[in-house]
């Protein structure tokens, strides 16, 4: 693919969403434990496998295309303590460094002493070839890219009240309002998290995924949702103050998603992301029919402007 598209594409991500492995594993990476296996152990192994990978392509594309430029991709949701005892602050940064242990192999080259450490106590054994810790150090990422749609709360003492989002929600945050699928909306966690990676990582960043997962209604022929332009609206606001008011380096935004499509979090059609709303339903019924959303006008203009113009 490197030698296809030299010259044309100079921006590569590796593994979409690689750390999603530790909260679907039979998905992300195909592992499945059998009776008496240790499944954090072999998926360990499987992630060990794929940070490899990715720092050879890394180094691959450099050596057919010095303009090249890789970057890793996460899942990442900020993971806020749910109250001021320590013992939430405490349970929150080890969650946080779980999420973050991705972007370090990635960006450092290095397993952490902290996962090292983990590994210890756990018995959990990651095979490394002759070179592999040679390879991870040589090649790494040039850019930190991550998905982004909601923050997430933790608690040392589970409050019994998860968020009801995806597997990265955490415990539900009062202080904040949802969607219709129980996804925490909170565009100042945006810039919290490009903060975040900025100060851990000094690279290049990209939000690669941010989008509203919402119904919508066609009335007269048209679909008036205001709630995603001003889901949008927030997000862009708050990476405009990121890199304006705290110096970030954030070079890319791409929403998710341009058009319907059936949601990989719950395998519905209802959950609709795009500006492009697609005739289709749960069932499979539907013309397929394309229509413009509002906010595909809102967006096109947004972007025309290059975030000037939000309103």
């Amino acid at each position: 693919m490197f030698e296809r598209y030299q010259g044309k594409v100079n921006y590569w991500l590796t593994f979409n969403e690689i750390n999603m492995a530790t909260f679907l594993p039979q998905i992300s990476i195909g592992s499945k434990a059998e009776a008496g296996e240790n499944q954090e152990e072999i998926m360990y192994q499987a992630l060990h496998h794929q940070f490899v990978a990715s720092a050879l392509a890394t180094k691959a594309a450099r050596a057919i295309d010095p303009e090249n430029r890789i970057g890793c991709m996460i899942a990442y949701a900020p993971v806020y303590p749910l109250s001021a005892k320590p013992e939430d602050v405490w349970s929150a940064q080890r969650k946080e460094e779980e999420k973050l242990f991705f972007s370090d192999v990635h960006a450092r080259g290095y397993y952490p002493p902290s996962k090292l450490a983990y590994f210890a106590t756990k018995g959990i054994n990651v095979a490394f070839e002759q070179g592999d810790e040679e390879i991870l150090a040589a090649h790494t990422v040039d850019f930190i890219s991550f998905s982004y749609y909601a923050s997430s709360a933790a608690s040392f003492a589970q409050s019994g009240v998860p968020g009801e989002g995806n597997a990265l929600m955490g415990e539900k945050n009062p202080y904040l309002a949802e969607s219709e699928w129980g996804w925490q909306v909170d565009p100042l966690g945006l810039r919290v998290a490009l903060n975040t990676f900025h100060s851990r990582y000094q690279l290049p960043l990209m939000v690669v995924e941010n989008g509203l997962g919402a119904v919508d209604e066609i009335v007269d022929g048209q679909i008036h949702d205001d709630y995603r332009i001003s889901y949008l609206r927030d997000h862009v606001k708050a990476m405009r103050d990121a890199i304006v008011l705290d110096g970030v380096d954030l070079v890319a935004y791409t929403s998710w998603g341009c058009i319907d499509l059936v949601s990989a979090g719950t395998g519905e059609m209802a959950k609709r992301y795009g500006y492009i709303y697609v005739d289709r339903n749960n069932d499979g019924s539907g013309s397929l029919d394309r229509l413009k959303k509002d906010s595909f006008y809102w967006y096109q203009k947004a972007i025309a402007s290059n975030g000037e113009d939000l309103d």
